[in-house]
């Protein structure tokens, strides 16, 4: 168990921006950062980041929290898990007691996976360098390509060994089980090792845990396949790597363009030659997966294919889901019988990206290119090459966009602009009705299934307000008191006192805490009251590390918002804030406001209480009828002084 101490020095030296950074592009967007959803599927950023508060929320799909539960969310770790994570990227040394057997079995349970496939990597490592067949076969390939040691060391490169279980048997000696060896693909049904004879590429995940391998063999002229890669596992799915994307996803944002390559070595080389911002498909066409994780860390991605025309028309039918997502394509053709590797071992690092910064041809604009000249005097053609281009077209979602394509194409395709515009819209149309077909289906496939007594999951997130969004009457009071509570409890309201915001509020409100409507706004309250009475600070920190999750998404949803207060109108205009603090700082004013309101709800709430046990007693004929008008005179001379205060009138 990792120990307070800890916890407390992790969570105060993690920043949230420089966690959400490593895995999302993030602009700056007054004082906040702003990026694309990595936990769900969007085209327009709503994944908010606020440096100053530690936190980020996405005003999409709800997700929220801090650093660590970003870590924990994003990479399906633990608690633990999460602050080692952090503790190993910002150099924090961990205190922790030790573990009970059961704890410990459970953690290496729940690690097991990425464990078994890290000592794997050492282990192909090491046969690389230490061993006289790794050296003289698989040390000697890489040498050949032209890879230093440095390189090989970083990207963890290894070999396999041509045996039938060597690692499977030093696996087994070192501890390791044979299931899991089995569960993470090094081992197969029969006990044999998966790969033999082959150098070794890890692929990682983009916290740099080793997730799965690709295996080369060496041996020509054998009925064997080129390339094999580790089967789909729990913690594997090839549709949703990208190789090389944990090395280079710092330099596409830098660069705010990926390099989009086929194979391991083309990565390599361009990595080692200081091309950082490239990455890999592995020979598979793109995903949609593989486009939205290019997507959180640019929007412009640049593909290059070699000079085999047959091939590079295959792959361009697949790219109407990269238009689809938004990103802006870019093409480079390399001479005929060139990969990226060896052209850039041809002509050298400064030759090449001059070459494929010349050459880089927009998408569109090359399909036109490229099908034209198939088209040439053949009107039949034509008329399919117009087709395909506006099909194309039609998927970018921008509508701009598609309009300065339709008059480029209609130029370089010698036809009317309106035809093309005309063209396009029919299909844009018919990919508008087809997703409100399917968008009815799913809602009446869930309807049917609610009445049948089932749920399903709709095909796209269903956001149900959360009992703290929707606040009405005497709620809606509560909340903007637990609000204030939260976002400026330890501000001072009065210097010569020393008293807290906190502390007015409560002082205020004790004596009908218990009268709440809202439960968790009652509870939050109370953690707050309790905080004062043990000497302790009431602060917007201790709410959004709460170890209650309905406290920590509560304090999070009241301190985040998704508009803020612009900075141009004192830069731009000097127009200037006069009649109170910035929004953030003005939680003296806020307090008194809020805290009147909220009497004057109570104090209307007691009036009709009052009033009907004044009717009940009238009714009755009791003689304590005449104390209860007394009472209910009382009530409306303090609620009419609140309302007299605030500007309200009283009905």
């Amino acid at each position: 168990m990792i120990k307070k101490k800890s916890v407390e020095e992790i969570l105060e030296i993690a920043k949230v921006e420089e966690v959400v950074q490593d895995f999302v592009q993030l602009k700056r967007r007054g004082v906040s950062m702003i990026g694309l959803c990595p936990f769900h599927s969007e085209k327009t950023p709503s994944f908010n980041v606020s440096p100053a508060k530690g936190i980020y929320k996405c005003f999409g799909c709800g997700k929220a929290g801090d650093a660590v539960s970003f870590v924990m969310e994003h990479e399906n770790l633990t608690f633990p898990e999460a602050l080692r994570y952090l503790a190993k990227k910002y150099g924090v040394k961990l205190e922790e007691t030790e573990l009970s057997q059961e704890a410990r079995q459970e953690q290496q349970f729940l690690d097991s996976l990425y464990i078994v496939n890290q000592y794997a990597r050492d282990y192909y490592q090491d046969q690389l360098f230490n061993t006289d067949l790794g050296k003289s076969v698989g040390l000697n390939y890489f040498r050949e390509r032209g890879f230093r040691e440095d390189t090989i060391r970083k990207f963890g490169l290894g070999f396999a060994p041509d045996k039938m279980d060597a690692f499977v048997v030093k696996a087994t000696h070192d501890g390791y089980n044979s299931d899991l060896m089995k569960k993470v693909g090094l081992m197969s049904q029969y006990g044999r090792d998966f790969f033999r004879n082959r150098v070794m590429f890890p692929i990682h995940n983009l916290s740099g845990k080793v997730i799965g391998f690709g295996g080369r063999i060496l041996v020509k002229d054998v009925k064997a396949p080129k390339y094999i890669n580790t089967p789909e596992t729990e913690i594997y799915t090839k549709s949703k790597v990208l190789y090389g994307a944990y090395f280079a996803k710092r330099a596409i944002r830098q660069e705010d363009e990926c390099i989009l390559v086929e194979g391991y070595t083309d990565v390599l080389s361009l990595h080692q030659s200081g091309i950082e911002n490239v990455v890999a498909s592995s020979g598979t066409s793109l995903t949609v997966d593989q486009i939205r994780l290019i997507k959180r860390n640019t929007e412009n991605i640049k593909i290059l294919y070699d000079g085999d025309m047959a091939g590079i028309k295959a792959a361009l039918r697949g790219m109407g889901m990269v238009l689809e997502q938004g990103l802006n394509v870019k093409i480079v053709v390399l001479p005929e019988g060139e990969d990226p590797d060896s052209y850039l071992k041809q002509v050298g690092v400064e030759a090449f990206k001059t070459y494929i910064g010349k050459e880089a041809k927009d998408f569109i604009m090359f399909q036109a290119g490229m099908l034209q000249e198939e088209a040439a005097g053949d009107p039949i053609k034509k008329a399919n090459l117009i087709k395909d281009i506006v099909d194309s077209i039609a998927k970018i979602p921008e509508p701009i966009k598609r309009s300065l394509y339709v008059r480029e194409c209609a130029r370089i395709m010698e036809v009317e602009e309106q035809l093309l515009v005309n063209e396009t819209n029919k299909v844009v149309a018919q990919h508008f009705k087809k997703q409100q077909q399917e968008k009815e289906r799913t809602q009446l496939r869930q309807f049917e299934a609610e009445q049948d007594g089932f749920a399903v999951e709709p095909a796209r997130p269903v956001l149900k307000p959360k009992e703290d969004a929707i606040a009405s009457g005497d709620a809606f009071q509560e909340k903007d008191i637990i609000r204030i509570l939260v976002a400026g409890g330890s501000t001072l309201f009065d210097q010569d006192d020393n008293l807290t915001v906190a502390q007015y509020l409560l002082s205020n409100i004790e004596d009908v805490l218990e009268d709440f409507d809202n439960k968790l706004y009652q509870r939050t309250a109370n953690l707050a009251r309790e905080r004062i009475l043990a000497g302790e600070e009431v602060s917007t920190a201790y709410f959004l590390n709460h170890p209650d999750p309905e406290i920590r998404e509560l304090a999070i949803n009241l301190v985040t918002s998704p508009y803020e207060y612009s900075e141009n109108w004192a830069k731009r205009w000097e127009i200037f804030l006069t009649t109170q603090k910035m929004p953030d700082d003005n939680f003296i004013n806020d307090s008194t406001q809020s805290l009147k309101r909220f009497k004057l709800r109570k104090f209307d709430k007691m009036i009709r209480q009052n009033a009907e046990k004044i009717k009940t007693l009238f009714e009755q004929k009791s003689d304590e009828y005449l104390l209860y008008l007394k009472l209910d005179q009382k009530l409306k001379a303090v609620r009419n002084q609140l309302a007299e205060e605030l500007g309200t009138v009283v009905f």
